[in-house]
């Protein structure tokens, strides 16, 4: 499915992160000659990657990050989508190991990067020998109208990370994917785990992928993507309380017309639940849309019509 030499399955989307770190580092160490205790990692400003100790040390989310300190060092925080700024990160630093990005940031409210970002990035960290590291854990398995986000730019990336819809939302299971040159610095009893690639999971990680291919679910994702960003574009053209829908395939987000700090997409969702829909704000003034990848056109317009009549209601 994906074109990696090896897998090594975990359980849950942070588990698959940290073990992405772990891979990244150990490679860094053992192929690159990086100084032991030195490697250092990229990642963007808004990410969210789970909610371990070592990931939150580089958050900027001070919900995730309050109180649980003192934090994992060896991470450099710069921009999303800021090409000149992942190029000078790389250029100042000769210990840089690898480049952890989502291709779309899901929870800081589905801000999908320019065109070619990806492609460039991925370029860049080959110019310097650093691993370019996806974590596709909301955006992969059909979620975007592709198998894999980063496809969308024609990327294979140095290593791959793949939870939550590798189950079809089903059962814990998740993934870490890379080719011999990189897996392979990782020997029998160094990094493990109890659950992970048990009998169970991998039946169902091997069912869920089935169905998404035999049901074509990436090519629907991409047709009722574009439907729903059409009709919700439609009706912002006259709306004061929504400003913006932006995303991918099936994954995406409308704006309010409002701060941060407000209850607004709150309320609205609460309306939306009343009204038969369920979505969730985030950042105070943002909801997402992560519909199931198997909806048809009929209920997505059904839902369509669930959110613009909630809209009206709130309308000034």
């Amino acid at each position: 499915y994906f074109g990696f030499d090896k897998v090594l399955p975990m359980n849950t989307g942070a588990e698959a992160v940290e073990t992405a770190l772990k891979l990244c580092r150990k490679w860094a160490y053992e192929k690159r000659g990086i100084p032991e205790n030195q490697a250092q990692i990229i990642v963007c400003e808004n990410n969210f990657h789970g909610r371990t100790t070592t990931i939150i040390s580089f958050s900027n989310d001070e919900n995730a990050r309050k109180n649980f300190g003192p934090y994992t060092e060896g991470f450099i925080r710069i921009p999303y989508d800021d090409i000149a700024a992942l190029e000078n990160a790389l250029k100042s630093n000769k210990n840089i190991a690898g480049f952890l990005v989502e291709p779309i940031q899901g929870e800081a409210g589905v801000y999908v990067p320019a065109e070619g970002y990806l492609a460039k990035a991925k370029e860049l960290c080959e110019a310097h020998n650093a691993l370019f590291i996806a974590d596709e854990v909301q955006t992969g398995i059909a979620r975007t109208g592709k198998l894999l986000a980063v496809q969308h730019e024609n990327v294979q990336p140095d290593i791959l990370i793949l939870g939550k819809a590798l189950s079809g939302g089903a059962y814990p299971v998740s993934a870490v994917l890379a080719n011999d040159a990189i897996m392979n610095v990782i020997k029998p009893g160094q990094h493990g785990s109890t659950f992970g690639g048990n009998p169970v999971a991998a039946a169902v990680a091997i069912a869920a992928l089935t169905v998404v291919e035999e049901e074509q679910l990436a090519v629907n994702a991409e047709k009722l993507g574009a439907l729903f960003r059409a009709k919700m574009n439609d009706y912002i053209a006259g709306s004061s309380i929504c400003t913006l829908v932006r995303g991918k395939g099936l994954l995406n987000a409308i704006v309010i017309n409002d701060t941060e700090e407000s209850d607004t997409a709150w309320n609205i969702c609460m309306a939306l639940r009343d009204n038969g829909l369920l979505a969730k704000p985030t950042h105070g003034n943002i909801i997402r849309f992560a519909p199931p990848l198997v909806m048809n056109e009929e209920q997505l317009l059904d839902c369509v019509g669930i959110i613009t009549t909630t809209l009206k209601q709130f309308e000034k």
